[in-house]
């Protein structure tokens, strides 16, 4: 659920990379969506006026998608002015977590053999002395 669509459109779509396969647009705009990239599939629906919890959102929510290759999406997210946190080795994956528009945390993850813990500029840093 997310308090404004376009916002959220405009951050998976545009800096996510995400497809729109179909809406509803039964007020005349797009209430509710099912977004698609590499094989996975999020669908996003608006809250309706006065139906917004009090609540902050987001709080505990996390969104993982295991793909190939986490560091190539943060790469693509930068050239698309998104700004992630720093990639991070964790449980033998590299990292790539956004908040999105509502706070909800969304992550990319990859399989990788480098050392848990490691920061990407650690690891860039350590590439350039060899």
């Amino acid at each position: 659920m997310v308090t404004n669509m376009e916002e959220s459109m405009r951050f998976y779509i545009e800096g996510l990379d995400f497809k729109m396969l179909n809406s509803w647009t039964p007020r005349g705009k797009i209430e509710w969506c099912w977004l698609q990239r590499d094989g996975v599939a999020l669908m996003l629906q608006e809250y309706r006026e006065g139906k917004v919890p009090a609540e902050k959102l987001g709080v505990g929510v996390s969104i993982n998608f295991t793909c190939e290759d986490a560091l190539a999406i943060y790469h693509e997210t930068l050239a698309r002015n998104l700004k992630p946190s720093e990639p991070f080795v964790g449980n033998n994956m590299w990292v790539v977590m956004f908040r999105d528009p509502d706070g909800y945390k969304v992550e990319f993850e990859s399989v990788t053999d480098i050392p848990e813990e490691t920061t990407f500029s650690e690891w860039t840093a350590k590439k350039e002395t060899i």
